[in-house]
Parts: structure tokens; C-alpha cells; sequence
């Protein structure tokens, strides 16, 4: 313990601290992520808002109709950084879901084995 403060009490307040606001976080990541790529591809390629939108969810889910591609350098280049960010954001989003979702079951199990007269 190092003046008076144990860093291991510190560590587990981050970690509460983080796993009661992390869903939110990552979620408000996820939505900054396509707004971006909305904002930049309306400017870049001079799309529609719709479009630009389209585009975007398109291309950070990598489902990639080819239906609208990016035409000038600039917003190729916005791609590639793009869709690399947006994967590994979509990524941690769909794990941080992943993790509360087996945490509500793991809950609700154990509260059912605890009180089996509660149906």
C-alpha cells in the first residue's frame, strides 16, 4: 500500500465504474462513427444525406452492395481509415451487447435456482 492508498481498491472502482457506463460509451463511439462517415462522405463525394448515411453502414458492416463507391482519392484514403475504425468500434459494441446480455442470463439463472418457487 502506497500512502495510504491500496491500488487494488482503486483498480476495481475504475472496472464499476467502467462496466456501469461502458454500454453507453461504446454506443455514443458506434453512433459518432457514422455520423462521421456521413458527414464526410456528404462532403467528400457530394451525396445525399440518404446516401451518405446508406454508404456508411454499409461500409463499416463490410456488407459492400458496390452499389456507391467513393470516386475521388480523398474519399478513398477516408475510407481505409473508415472502415478500419468503424469495424473495431462495431466490434467492441457488439461485444460490450454480447457481455450484459449473458450477464442478464448468468443474473436471472441464479435467481431462479435461489427462489424456485418464483414461476
Amino acid at each position: 500500500m502506497m500512502g495510504g492508498i491500496n491500488p487494488d481498491s482503486e483498480v476495481s472502482a475504475a472496472a464499476e465504474v467502467w462496466d456501469e457506463h461502458a454500454f453507453k460509451v461504446i454506443s455514443a463511439a458506434a453512433v459518432a462513427v457514422v455520423a462521421t462517415g456521413t458527414v464526410s462522405y456528404h462532403y467528400l463525394e457530394d451525396w445525399s444525406w440518404v446516401d451518405s448515411l446508406y454508404f456508411s453502414v454499409v461500409a463499416v458492416t463490410t456488407v459492400g452492395f458496390g452499389d456507391l463507391v467513393p470516386t475521388t482519392d480523398a474519399a478513398k484514403l477516408f475510407t481505409v481509415v473508415y472502415v478500419l475504425a468503424g469495424i473495431a468500434v462495431l466490434g467492441l459494441f457488439l461485444n460490450e451487447r454480447l457481455r450484459r446480455g449473458q450477464h442478464r442470463r448468468r443474473v436471472k439463472a441464479e435467481r431462479r435456482r435461489d427462489d424456485p418457487d418464483d414461476d
